[in-house]
């Protein structure tokens, strides 16, 4: 996950209140400023006397030359560097991030921000925004809090549906209203997923929840933010999960209620040549995969041959993080 930090500096009440209303992970202040920061909400203190003790788990460098580049290289070892460069050359991002996790690059606008988090694909750490711009802020906040701005999803072809018995299936309830052809990605491996709809289409049966995904059974795979996975029965309340669009747009969301009840579910397996996708789902009308044109589908109307959408990744994982390493699921 990307972090984003606010630079309060000198101190501003209305950078902070911006910092805490639109989700930034911390605050960089002045020396005894912390207890006004409590006053108005829970948010990381970075500062002399901060959660975090600027000077000592965090540093600032000034990127001038390679001297600067290698200073920074080497406290990144044990601290979180914010590097800083006047004209803002991406060729220095580049050196540090190549070799180290710690980086963490200071930005002035959303344009600045996007290069910094895309940079050798893998981007920066994190941002520190320096603005006095309060939209300007809540802008690039947005921006690092949406995840990854886009994936690509790939039209499969369904290849089997097949009626199984009673197993335990997870509903996640999260704290944000998706939309028509949003939902989350779930799938049997971790290699390959179906997007599944949220319940945000009205039906005869029950009225439209759009906060829910009914997502597949306790064993499945769902895709976390920063290109982490999670055991469906891992999820919890406070967590975040990865809400995708049918154009592959996506977004974070809190978890605030996961539930598991048993009910009869089905098996759905598609393909694209010879990758293939499957997942067990609850057997009902309310569950719905998307069709490439970003409309719902119910799993009781689909029929073989007929395309939905999925997503791929190569390799296989240890403990939700991808490894290169030679891994069979099926």
């Amino acid at each position: 996950m990307k972090k984003v930090w606010v630079d309060c500096r000198p101190w501003s009440k209305k950078k902070v209140l911006a910092a805490l209303e639109n989700g930034a992970d911390a605050v960089v202040i002045p020396a005894g400023k912390s207890k006004l920061v409590a006053q108005l909400g829970r948010l990381k203190t970075v500062s002399p006397d901060g959660d975090l003790k600027l000077g000592r788990k965090v540093v600032e460098i000034e990127i001038k030359g390679k001297e600067d580049e290698e200073r920074a290289l080497a406290q990144s070892r044990e601290r979180t560097v914010i590097v800083r460069s006047r004209d803002w050359k991406i060729i220095p991002l580049e050196n540090l991030i190549a070799q180290s996790d710690s980086i963490m690059a200071e930005v002035s606008s959303p344009e600045e921000a996007k290069t910094a988090l895309k940079i050798l694909e893998k981007g920066v750490a994190g941002v520190l925004i320096k603005s006095g711009d309060l939209a300007r802020i809540k802008k690039i906040i947005r921006l690092v809090k949406s995840g990854r701005e886009k994936i690509a999803l790939e039209k499969v072809k369904i290849r089997e549906i097949r009626e199984l018995g009673m197993g335990d299936r997870v509903c996640v309830d999260t704290c944000t209203n998706m939309k028509m052809g949003e939902g989350i990605l779930v799938g049997n491996t971790s290699s390959a997923f179906f997007l599944v709809h949220s319940e945000s289409v009205r039906n005869p049966y029950v009225e439209p929840r759009p906060f829910r995904v009914n997502a597949g059974g306790v064993h499945a795979y769902t895709v976390l933010p920063g290109g982490r996975t999670a055991y469906l029965s891992e999820i919890s309340i406070g967590d975040e999960i990865l809400v995708v669009g049918a154009k592959g747009r996506t977004q974070n969301a809190v978890v605030g209620r996961v539930k598991i009840e048993k009910r009869p579910m089905l098996l759905v397996r598609a393909a694209r040549g010879k990758r293939e996708v499957s997942l067990v789902l609850q057997n009902a009308e309310t569950i719905r995969l998307v069709r490439p044109a970003g409309r719902p589908v119910s799993v009781v109307e689909l029929g073989k041959g007929e395309e939905v959408l999925a997503y791929f990744e190569e390799g296989g994982r240890h403990f939700g993080i991808k490894v290169k390493e030679s891994i069979t699921e099926k």
